[in-house]
């Protein structure tokens, strides 16, 4: 390869996708099992195999961006650092108490149990002191209070620590001066203040965030640094680069200081790929679904961009970005508005108590995954499913694992068929079915539930499993136009090539419209930006930064604000009525009512990014209109020839931009599975991607 290389590390929940390219538009891929015990001995078999694909030198890699769930996972196993919280006097139960929200079926269970804090009481700590809302200082703390605090801490011996003072958002002086005194004790402990994670107004979330950031720091922290030694044994010089939850890419010396910051680097990094893809087939519209083995994960892209937004739910059944309550701890970082659910080829299926057929949120993971790979997993999953239903080849799954119809057959029958007295074709195709409805829900939360209309989206579908239940999702949606990249099966792997480096600042200031100055507000974002220029300052030149600059607004006497991004051109007094009037605008499109009320703004909010060199796809030569060959023929089911028919296979490396084919068929490429029903088209486009048109769902 020519000049400097660029590579995409993904590890997912099954496969570990690595992808390697340049400017010129040379792209290598690998796709290896991911190692759940040390993930990063995927990473290195992934890299040498991409590296040797390619013949590009290690010393020639100018950069490596990683997207990881490790942060996310620990925090969903409860394997994160004994963690000890610092509270003001009076607000040590601020964990204990937390916020009562019960969704799904937690609305009905008259049992319910509280989900236990994430801190225990004994290392629950408070400090005397005080500052109020707007900054000042009430009451400071004793020096010989500090320092007994200090001896209380490292007594209990925790594995980190987190700081979370009442209005620190305003004033964080009280923090930093007890931030220091524990560093300064335990100086081999993870120490986060909230000031550092995100200083954000929301005493509970804000403390759930700083508590979530120290309970992974230990682990993100080692885990960085061994990747690190990894890439460096093996020649590459670069430093590494980490796909933050917002679409954005921070340095891996930042991400192990603020790791909470991660906890939605691959979603993140799906939906960035969604987006570089929707601007190569001319859509700034999409809607990005992404179906790996462990879980589905749908956002959107508007004008080319993710829809950002900062609160989060992690830990729970599903992770749900925006302004509806989920299971989990709700944090506050900007995150790409995103829905995951626990819908993925690796998806369990089983009979509950009452003989109904569910799927998910269990998983078989990597290890053992799916009966059908032969490693001692012996539960019916989607992936075995769709190999009794004919969507699969037994032989040609990537990562080279080959598959055993006869075990999908009998986990199927023991599990599914038997208890509900079905065929074994129908318990796969109840299986294939409750998948999908369920990934469909993710879709539905992205859209429907945020007063979008799918229709008006297309939509861009990939991961390894995901192209096979795609057909159907869009039919339920009546989405017009769905694409399914080449390489769909590592489009993540190919988002992080896609991101610049970027920073994010906040700053919480009320400000009621009638009262609000222009000017003051101009020199707020003035700071944020300085803040974001220092951050990375040594990133490149000054004249390849950008600024983009959002306010949270709401309705005076309001909780909850929206978030209105305005054009940096806007200033003085036009600025604070441009402000009101976007939020206007906001309102009506999420509520579908308007308000003759005065608002309020909350949140100052700027994004610093440093645009980099990016990965770029190169078009494939015009091709021809002929129909193509199949490359093989085996029964598969579709519900609208009545069960399973003879299909033909297409070898998707063999198929030419202008080419169509009608379903049913089945279209198979080096990664991935593209399922096309009857009644639906499929068309190769330029960049080999295939486009997807439906018919009506049958009814």
């Amino acid at each position: 390869m020519k000049g400097r290389s660029f590579i995409g590390v993904d590890v997912g929940g099954t496969f570990t996708d690595v992808v390697l390219g340049d400017s010129d538009g040379d792209v290598f891929v690998a796709k290896v099992p991911t190692t759940p015990a040390d993930p990063r001995s995927g990473i290195e078999r992934g890299l040498r195999e991409v590296l040797a694909a390619s013949g590009a030198s290690p010393a020639r890699v100018g950069r490596l961006v990683h997207g990881t769930t490790r942060a996310t996972n620990v925090i969903l196993e409860r394997k994160g650092a004994r963690t000890a919280f610092v509270a003001t006097a009076g607000f040590g139960d601020m964990l204990e108490l937390g916020r009562e929200a019960r969704v799904e079926a937690d609305r009905y269970d008259l049992l319910f149990e509280k989900p236990a804090p994430p801190v225990e009481p004994a290392l629950t700590f408070e400090l005397d002191e005080r500052i109020d809302a707007r900054g000042r200082v009430v009451r400071a703390p004793a020096p010989d209070a500090v320092e007994a605090l200090v001896r209380r801490v490292a007594a209990a011996a925790p594995e980190a620590v987190a700081i979370c003072l009442l209005h620190a958002f305003a004033n964080p002086t009280h923090e930093q001066l007890v931030a220091a005194a524990l560093r300064d004790a335990l100086p081999d402990r993870f120490v986060v203040a909230s000031s550092e994670a995100w200083p954000e107004i929301r005493e509970y979330e804000r403390a759930l965030t700083t508590v979530m950031c120290a309970s992974v720091g230990p682990e993100m922290s080692a885990y960085l640094a061994g990747l690190e030694s990894t890439v460096r044994a093996l020649g590459i010089p670069c430093p590494i680069e980490v796909m933050d939850s917002s679409g954005g890419v921070l340095s891996a010396s930042l991400a192990a200081r603020l790791p909470i910051h991660t906890v939605e680097s691959g979603g993140a990094a799906g939906v960035v790929a969604a987006g570089m893809i929707g601007e190569l087939e001319g859509e700034r519209a999409v809607i990005s679904f992404d179906m790996g083995g462990t879980t589905a994960k749908a956002g959107v892209v508007r004008g080319g961009r993710p829809d950002v937004t900062h609160g989060f739910h992690v830990g729970g059944i599903a992770s749900l970005a925006g302004r509806k309550g989920g299971h989990g701890f709700p944090v506050r970082i900007p995150v790409v508005d995103i829905a995951e659910i626990g819908a993925g080829g690796g998806s369990i299926a089983w009979v509950d108590a009452g003989g109904a057929l569910r799927v998910g949120p269990q998983s078989a993971g990597a290890e053992p995954g799916p009966a059908c790979y032969g490693r001692g997993g012996t539960e019916p999953t989607v992936t075995d499913a769709n190999l009794v239903l004919g969507y699969l080849n037994p032989e040609a799954l990537a990562g080279g694992v080959c598959l055993s119809p006869q075990r999908s057959a009998a986990a199927l029958e023991r599990a599914v068929a038997g208890p509900l007295g079905l065929s074994l074709e129908d318990a796969a195709r109840g299986v294939h079915e409750i998948a999908n409805i369920n990934m469909a829900a993710s879709i539905r939360v992205v859209t429907v539930q945020r007063g979008i209309d799918p229709r008006d989206f297309s939509l861009v579908a990939f991961g390894g499993a995901g192209p096979m239940h795609i057909a159907r999702l869009a039919q339920s949606f009546s989405i017009p136009r769905t694409i399914v990249p080449w390489s769909a099966g590592v489009a993540s792997a190919m988002g992080l090539l896609s991101a610049d480096l970027s920073v994010d600042h906040v700053r919480t200031q009320l400000m009621d419209e009638a009262d609000a100055d222009g000017h003051a507000i101009e020199e707020i974002f003035a700071e944020l930006e300085s803040r974001g220029v220092a951050a990375l300052a040594g990133e490149g030149a000054r004249n390849r930064l950008a600024f983009s600059r959002r306010v949270d607004v709401q309705y005076k006497g309001q909780a909850f604000p929206l978030t209105v991004e305005i054009a940096d051109t806007a200033s003085g007094p036009e600025l604070v009525a441009t402000l009101a009037e976007s939020f206007r605008r906001r309102y009506h499109d999420s509520y579908g009512i308007d308000l003759s009320l005065p608002t309020q703004f909350v949140n100052f909010r700027v994004r610093t990014t440093h645009v980099v060199d990016k990965l770029v796809l190169r078009p494939a030569e015009p091709g021809n209109s002929e129909p193509p060959e199949p490359a093989a023929e085996r029964p598969a089911y579709f519900a609208e020839r009545g069960g399973s028919v003879a299909t033909p296979v297409y070898a998707w490396a063999e198929l030419v931009p202008g080419q169509r084919l009608a379903g049913p068929a089945i279209i198979e490429g080096p990664d991935t599975t593209v399922v096309v029903p009857p009644g639906c088209e499929a068309a190769i486009d330029r960049w080999r991607s295939v486009n997807l048109t439906s018919a009506a769902p049958a009814t």
